[in-house]
């Protein structure tokens, strides 16, 4: 159970931008993102924290990050968000979860892109929108979200991506996050400050090991 309890432990980072980061327009900007590293995977999970968006220069359109150790390009696996349409007077409708369209690539080596507006990906479609406002409707958003048919669908608050990438482990670092904005490429706000936690997988499977012991222990003959 103890060698169980190590193979399987994985690390969990967070980013976020700063607070009262902006786009190159001068429009506030808010997002975060979890990042978990462990055997030959990395998970990814997007948050647009801004809620109540204006303008589609707001949507997160991509993420970059450099990962220690690794060479190996690696590949896209499962990934996925919940598609919203933004109607022109700003209600909204719910679609299905579906994957996001995105694009993977590695820049250079240990660096690494995800990236709607890439060749071959969904965009302008499928960026990351915020929540609405107070009333349940994006009363602030003007014709590049609202109404704006290549614009929509967007990705509702969230996306997750599940990439394969040869190399990485629990020790992995994740490092020069950048998020980046909007409808044109290279609208970058970096990702500040990252934490570690272990995952709740392993702190329960070290706890099923020493409980295991405990079990051994009272058998045992004295």
């Amino acid at each position: 159970m103890l060698v169980l309890a190590v193979v399987a432990h994985a690390n969990s980072f967070t980013f976020q931008t700063a607070a009262g980061a902006t786009e190159s327009g001068g429009n506030a900007v808010n997002a975060s993102a979890n990042v978990t590293t462990g055997a030959g995977t990395v998970t990814i999970t997007l948050f647009n924290l801004l809620v109540n968006p204006t303008t589609v220069a707001q949507n997160i359109s991509d993420f970059s990050f450099s990962l220690s150790g690794t060479t190996s390009l690696g590949s896209l696996g499962a990934n996925s968000g919940q598609e919203v349409n933004v109607a022109s007077n700003g209600t909204f409708t719910l679609g299905s979860t579906v994957a996001t369209g995105w694009i993977f690539s590695s820049p250079s080596s240990g660096s690494y892109l995800l990236d709607v507006l890439a060749g071959g990906g969904a965009g302008p479609k499928h960026t990351i929108i915020g929540a609405p406002g107070v009333g349940g409707t994006y009363s602030n958003a003007n014709g590049s979200i609202a109404g704006n048919d290549p614009h929509n669908p967007f990705l509702n608050q969230t996306a997750t991506f599940t990439l394969n990438i040869t190399g990485v482990t629990a020790a992995t670092n994740v490092s020069n996050v950048v998020f980046s904005f909007g409808t044109v490429s290279g609208d970058n706000v970096p990702g500040g400050g990252s934490s570690t936690v272990p995952e709740p997988v392993s702190l329960s499977l070290v706890g099923g090991g020493l409980l295991a012991l405990g079990l051994l222990r009272k058998r045992l003959p004295r």
